[in-house]
């Protein structure tokens, strides 16, 4: 059946048709996918928890499932890769049931903008113990405080990790990532849901928000204040012009920006007496402070730097890292939205992916914030190929691309599910009132126009229903000893260390650690 009517370019639609056609039934059977998600820990009445990472969950330096991001409130769980969308939704879930059970009475909040925030210098930054790949990871986060704030770091999301389980190349996964970036604005009207904010988060700060209540603000058509200029962002990364076209240039631009002295950067000092300040005074300390919407990741060894990884094993999966975490469900991300994202990505690999220009980066950056700020309003027109389009047309046309692909899915999965979750999409984009953004705007109205009294109901439930879910004895068990084991890991690096940690510093940022 034809969800959407509207043609799209011939040539291309035959060539992602033929990339189609090729891909083996086992492939489309065993997409691989894992899910990062970050939540605050708040206290009962919603303020920030200042609490420790809660010990019953192990060591955040190496519990392979259970750490922190920025902040020491700040938990990250962790799948592993899974070949089915229900499989890692249920495994997402048993890490949230184990971590309730961990945390007491407190919280985890469950939007992506914050709760009520302290002071600047009272969110608490993460702590990994005193080894020197613990320090260091604290000596980071210390030194993004200095150079965006703690407030910014605050803000959490859901990352996801997907590959293909046959051999695809570099460039393949680069197509893939430059017409990921075409058309992500699509990705932030379909599941942005951070239109509202609460105050304390722009306390001191100049920003274009409007007041909708005595401790929120907002704007009326936001789709995702995370990913706008109020978000996850660095100004002083504006200048980085990153080339997607292949891993050669794409490497070259992070080396620059990770060896190169940034004057703003070089005033902050490395140090203070005996206290550290940052990694380094280069725009990026490491290749994790570059804030793209999709990265291109390998798995790296111990001690390696990830662009080494990449020059030297290539692309093993991307990393979309501009989902919201959707206030309405536990888990913070739909069976649905995953399948989506599946599509999606395929889309964006299977079809005909033209280099990048400057004159095109220049408008995919507009297109993100134009949507994140205004994407509902009704007639919002986006910049394509030296021109404007309106923002349902061209989203049409995507949806359109992928609807071969979902039913290809389909058909070797045997079921309707990637269609059913293609035809959600085509619907939110006929209706901007359901969704998440507007959802969030309608509900908040029953608790007083207030963002934090609606996410913190919201997190209170999700809460509820998270602990009333049974939890097996193996699932208890087998974190329980996760737990032991990260903890007996963390003592023997701590016993291991034979170097200063400034000696140390100095080796893990020389540039020739990020060489093949």
């Amino acid at each position: 059946m034809s969800y959407i009517a509207t043609p799209t370019p011939a040539r291309s639609a035959a060539h992602c048709s033929e990339r189609l056609n090729a891909l083996p039934r086992e492939v489309l059977q065993s997409l691989r996918r894992g899910i990062e998600k970050e939540s605050l820990r708040v206290r009962p009445d919603g303020a920030l928890a200042s609490t420790p990472h809660p010990a019953p969950l192990g060591s955040a330096l190496k519990h392979p499932h259970i750490t922190t991001d920025f902040s020491e409130s700040q938990l990250e769980l962790i799948t592993g890769v899974h070949t089915g969308a229900e499989d890692c939704l249920k495994e997402l879930t048993e890490i949230h049931q184990v971590v309730y059970r961990a945390i007491g009475d407190e919280l985890l909040w469950c939007a992506s903008m914050p709760c009520r925030l302290p002071a600047d210098d009272a969110i608490p930054i993460g702590r990994y113990g005193s080894s020197n790949v613990g320090r260091a990871k604290t000596v980071y986060r210390t030194g993004l405080s200095h150079r965006y704030g703690r407030r910014m770091q605050t803000i959490s999301g859901i990352h996801y990790n997907f590959s293909l389980p046959d051999a695809r190349t570099n460039d393949d996964y680069f197509a893939l990532i430059r017409n990921f970036r075409r058309h992500s604005w699509l990705l932030l009207y379909l599941f942005g849901a951070s239109p509202a904010v609460c105050s304390t988060f722009v306390a001191g700060r100049d920003h274009e928000l409007e007041r909708l209540s005595d401790d929120t603000l907002y704007l009326p058509h936001a789709t995702s204040l995370r990913m706008g200029r109020l978000g996850y962002q660095s100004d002083a990364q504006s200048s980085l012009a990153v080339s997607y076209n292949d891993l050669n240039s794409y490497a070259a631009s992070l080396e620059e920006a990770l060896t190169k002295p940034y004057p703003a950067y070089e005033a902050i000092g490395i140090r203070d007496g005996e206290n550290y300040r940052q990694l380094a005074t280069s725009l990026l300390q490491i290749e994790n402070e570059f804030y793209g919407t999709i990265r291109p990741k390998r798995v790296i060894r111990p001690g390696e730097r990830p662009l080494h990884a990449l020059r030297d094993r290539g692309v093993e999966y991307v990393e979309v890292r501009l989902m919201d975490l959707d206030p309405f469900v536990p888990v913070a991300i739909t069976a649905d939205t995953v399948r989506f994202l599946d599509v999606f990505l395929l889309h964006c690999l299977l079809c005909d992916s033209p280099p990048d220009t400057p004159e095109e980066l220049a408008d995919i950056i507009a297109n993100k914030q134009r949507v994140a700020s205004r994407g509902r309003e009704p007639g919002l027109r986006l910049a394509r190929d030296s021109d404007e389009i309106e923002l349902a047309e061209w989203g049409c046309e995507v949806l359109a691309d992928c609807e071969p692909i979902a039913v290809a899915l389909d058909r070797a999965n045997r079921g309707t599910a990637y269609r059913e979750a293609l035809a959600a999409a085509v619907a939110a984009l006929a209706e901007p009132d359901s969704t998440p953004s507007a959802r969030v705007l309608e509900a908040m109205k029953g608790y007083g126009d207030s963002y934090v009294r609606f996410v913190l109901a919201q997190s209170r439930a999700h809460r509820e229903t998270i602990l009333e879910l049974p939890l097996s004895a193996e699932v208890t068990e087998r974190f329980a000893r996760l737990a032991e084991e990260s903890l007996a890991e963390q003592r023997r690096i701590e016993a291991a260390d034979a170097v200063p940690f400034e000696t140390y510093r100095q080796h893990y940022l020389a540039p020739i650690q990020l060489g093949e």
